[in-house]
């Protein structure tokens, strides 16, 4: 016979627990029983229960049902999915009614039958399966939402060197290999991700993006794997992880490279076991997902420093794919330079202009350090400002700053110092944030805040 379920039974007559536990701990999963309901909210934080079945009275000589009606709302407010069943020896309709706007699911009367209390409660573990999973594709709707909301450009280009990986794309796609995607900032690391996805037999369900080098320590384990209702502070209902709303779909780590080694260690272990556990639960759950990850880092050099573990490289690498900076995409340039210049005459309602043949040559020859990135900015910029039908070399403002140099040899503000300083930590790392909140000495909110404020490429 399969088991299935878990059930609490909250009852004070012990003679029942003892009877009702010899009955059904052959049909459940799990069977706990508890005589007095003080130890429910312990009980209920401890395991994850399918049903309660709760007595409606436990005072002697009491049997207005007010008590059972008072841990009813308990119940439900430490966990709303709970599936409450009352159990009374007295056949009161109203109490029935008014129980069962309280939310309780059902009400069976002592001396019960076995066959329908087995039955009932069966159904009530089915139930709140459902609603568990409804919620679930709640929650998974509303990263997919977001992940709608957001707007990405094609890949676009005729350079060998994209050529070259977009024919890699296609190979690894059909497949369910772990990929790892490596690239200046700007590069379009998400985009080859998303178009891996788009080619694979996941393709019709969900691709889920994480910027893991937006996340802290403290919320990298709610964020990745959810967490249950009252698990810590904030947990004020449960929540699903990104693992499990990306389930059968594929899921993206950005920025891999800036996770700590705690952090990498737990990681590993998810990908080794194929689970996740949530913050506050007992409870496993499979996971079924295509991994894709990206850094700009230098991940050789991550591990040799020890600051990357080298057996989750093994495991997220099974097929590298390295994208090309702008500048080593020969006039690839202008084919996305012309395509964002489209795309803003439209959404600013202009006239399309051209680019003078001197202006191609500036943005040809430019290195483009910000990468798609920074040439979308800068077409977006051109269009807003000029009126002409033609742009010139003038009309984009890509002269190449060696602020390094020339630092503090005219006046400035310290605000416009502050920029130059992280611009160059930026240049210098990489557009690793980490590492440059280390190298001036600030904490990696705080200068995502500044990059913001000064509109800082990166």
């Amino acid at each position: 016979m399969k088991k299935n379920g878990k059930l609490l039974i909250v009852d004070d007559n012990k003679s029942v627990l003892s009877s009702l536990k010899l009955f059904l701990k052959h049909h459940f999963e799990l069977l706990d029983i508890c005589s007095n309901p003080n130890q429910i909210p312990g009980l209920i934080t401890k395991d994850k229960y399918d049903v309660v079945l709760l007595d409606m009275n436990f005072s002697a000589g009491v049997n207005s049902g007010n008590e059972g009606l008072y841990w009813l709302r308990e119940v439900l407010k430490l966990d709303a999915s709970l599936v409450v069943i009352l159990f009374t020896a007295y056949g009161d309709v109203n109490l029935a009614v008014n129980a069962m706007k309280e939310g309780a699911t059902d009400f069976i009367l002592k001396p019960w039958d076995n066959k329908k209390l087995l039955a009932t409660l069966q159904s009530g573990v089915e139930l709140h399966r459902t609603r568990v999973q409804v919620e679930k594709l709640e929650q998974q709707k509303n990263y997919l939402q977001k992940d709608l909301n957001q707007q990405f450009v094609n890949i676009i280009g005729e350079s060998d060197a994209i050529k070259e990986v977009l024919s890699t794309v296609k190979k690894v796609a059909a497949t369910d290999a772990n990929i790892l995607i490596l690239g200046e900032n700007g590069t379009g690391k998400e985009l080859i991700a998303r178009e891996i996805h788009q080619l694979s037999s996941r393709k019709k369900n969900i691709f889920l993006g994480v910027d893991l080098g937006a996340l802290s320590d403290n919320l990298f384990e709610s964020e990745l794997f959810g967490h249950v209702k009252g698990s810590f502070t904030d947990a004020k209902e449960d929540r699903i992880g990104r693992f499990q709303a990306a389930n059968k779909g594929t899921i993206f780590l950005d920025e891999i490279g800036n996770l700590s080694m705690p952090m990498q260690a737990k990681l590993l272990s998810i990908l080794q076991n194929r689970v996740v556990t949530p913050i506050g639960s007992n409870q496993q759950d499979e996971i079924d997902v295509r991994l894709i990850c990206a850094t700009n880092a230098n991940i050789q050099k991550l591990i040799s420093t020890d600051r990357f573990r080298e057996d989750l490289l093994y495991r997220i690498n099974t097929i590298t794919i390295e994208l090309p900076p702008l500048r080593e995409r020969d006039n690839d340039v202008l084919i996305i330079g012309e395509y964002f210049l489209k795309q803003f005459a439209q959404k600013y309602g202009k006239k399309l202009p051209v680019i003078h043949p001197e202006a191609k040559e500036k943005l040809v020859s430019y290195s483009w350090p910000g990468n798609i990135r920074e040439l979308r900015h800068c077409m977006e910029r051109a269009i807003i400002l000029t009126d002409s039908e033609v742009l010139q070399s003038k009309d984009f403002h890509l002269e190449q700053k060696d602020s390094h140099v020339s630092f503090g040899s005219k006046p400035m503000s310290l605000e416009e110092g502050e920029r130059v300083i992280i611009e160059n930590s930026l240049k210098r790392n990489r557009g690793n944030i980490s590492q440059v909140a280390k190298e001036l000495n600030v904490g990696r909110q705080t200068l995502y805040r500044k990059i913001e404020k000064y509109n800082i490429l990166h």
